[in-house]
Order: C-alpha cells, then sequence, then structure tokens
C-alpha cells in the first residue's frame, strides 16, 4: 500500500486539526497586523510565544498519533517498514526538540 493510499493516523481527529490549524493562521495574521502597526515589542513576542506553543501542541499531537497509528502498525508487520517508521519517528522527534 502506497503512502497516498494509506489512512493516516490522525485522520480521526482532522477536523480538530483542522479547526486549530485556522485558529493558528489567525493568529499570524494579528502577529501581522500588531507589526503593521507597529504595537509594543514585548506584546508582540508575547503573541509569538503563544504561536509558538499552539504549533507545539498540534505537532506533539501528530507525532502521538503516528506513533500510535504508523509505527504500531509496522511494528506489527515487521521488517524493513519497522525500521522505516522508527527511524521517522526518531528524526521527527530530533526536529521537534531542536525547534
Amino acid at each position: 500500500m502506497s503512502e497516498q493510499d494509506h489512512q493516516h493516523g490522525y485522520i480521526d481527529s482532522k477536523a480538530d486539526y483542522l479547526k486549530r490549524l485556522k485558529r493558528i493562521e489567525g493568529q499570524a495574521r494579528g502577529l501581522q497586523r500588531m507589526v503593521e502597526e507597529e504595537k509594543y515589542c514585548i506584546d508582540i513576542l508575547t503573541q509569538v510565544s503563544a504561536m509558538t506553543r499552539a504549533l507545539q501542541s498540534v505537532a506533539l499531537g501528530l507525532l502521538d498519533e503516528h506513533l500510535n497509528h504508523c509505527v504500531v502498525d509496522a511494528a506489527v508487520q515487521g521488517g524493513e517498514e519497522k525500521d522505516i517508521k522508527l527511524k521517522e519517528a526518531s528524526d521527527a522527534i530530533a526536529r521537534l526538540v531542536r525547534s
């Protein structure tokens, strides 16, 4: 089964993720407006921090879904797919820790 045909682990929460991402998109527009209106830098930084936490929350949720669905399924199948999914998860965690 190809990645295109595979049902992703987050599919049951897709509407929630989209809602959260649209809220984050609104936060980004608000940040742009704050800069355009030359708001106080600390107020802008506070909003950047809130947006960063919101994105991290989405990322952690997706990572959890990936581990509980894709990695577990690959572990059950065994073989090379298991190693690939574990490496993907490990790389994703490393990127999140660095960000």
